[in-house]
């Protein structure tokens, strides 16, 4: 029970991690969660995504809901994640380019 206790944890927290976030949602969604935040950012790189959509959380106008504590909290973890999936998401980057926040009409 403790052991399922503690996945449920451990599970929750990583959901909500930034590098979980951009590496393992489409493009669209990771671009939906940023735009509800109304950051200011443009785009994101691929490779150090969950640090790049860390700060763009930062970069928004402020939360009641104490988003920016957790943010803070996830920084480090970001970092630590986001260098595991180095390799994965240079190869995204090189493939793919940058996530866009904010598509245009004509979808460029």
């Amino acid at each position: 029970m403790k052991k399922m206790m503690t996945l449920g944890v451990l599970f929750s927290v990583l959901s909500g991690c930034g590098s979980v976030s951009t590496v393992f949602q489409h493009d669209a969604d990771v671009a939906r969660n940023l735009r509800k935040q109304k950051t200011y950012c443009q785009s994101i790189p691929r490779i150090y995504s969950g640090l790049a959509f860390d700060f763009c959380m930062l970069n928004a106008p402020p939360n009641p809901a104490g988003a920016v504590s957790f943010v803070l909290f996830d920084l480090p973890l970001s970092a630590a994640f986001d260098t595991v999936l180095l390799p994965y998401t240079i190869y995204r980057q090189a493939g793919d380019g940058n996530m866009s926040i904010y598509w245009r009409r004509d979808g460029y």
